[in-house]
């Protein structure tokens, strides 16, 4: 059996396959700068949303805003990043979440998490 792309890359549209391409060349010199995992937080309520710059880390596992490595600048991967970040994320209660790059595996993931609100609505007589 051949080893063909996997669902997640046979769904991928032109500007994400593109997207995607640009980030994983760019494994090598995030290696070289020590860093292991780059991501960009979103945030989305009350139908605004946000992306953050791009965030370079230098630890063994991914989490948002610690060991973030302050000296690393590839701003220029940001626009690509974006391109992952899901559509309408900022409706309704809004979405949050990560586009994150694992540098070592060279994958890349999307965390998304939908904000509730809960209503209870009760009627009375006047």
């Amino acid at each position: 059996m051949e080893n063909g792309p996997s669902n997640s890359e046979q769904s991928l549209s032109p500007e994400e396959a593109a997207a995607k391409a640009a980030i994983l060349a760019a494994c090598d010199r995030l290696a070289e700068a020590g860093i292991t995992f780059v991501a960009v937080h979103f945030d989305g309520s009350g139908d605004e949303g946000v992306s953050e710059e791009i965030k370079c880390y230098a630890t063994e596992d991914y989490a948002y805003e610690e060991s973030e490595v302050q000296d690393a600048n590839f701003s220029q991967l940001q626009e690509h990043f974006e391109t992952f970040v899901p559509y309408g994320y900022e409706n309704d209660c809004g979405g949050f979440g990560d586009v994150i790059l694992n540098v070592k595996t060279r994958k890349i993931t999307l965390e998304r998490n939908g904000r509730c609100e809960n209503y209870t609505t009760s009627t009375y007589e006047v």
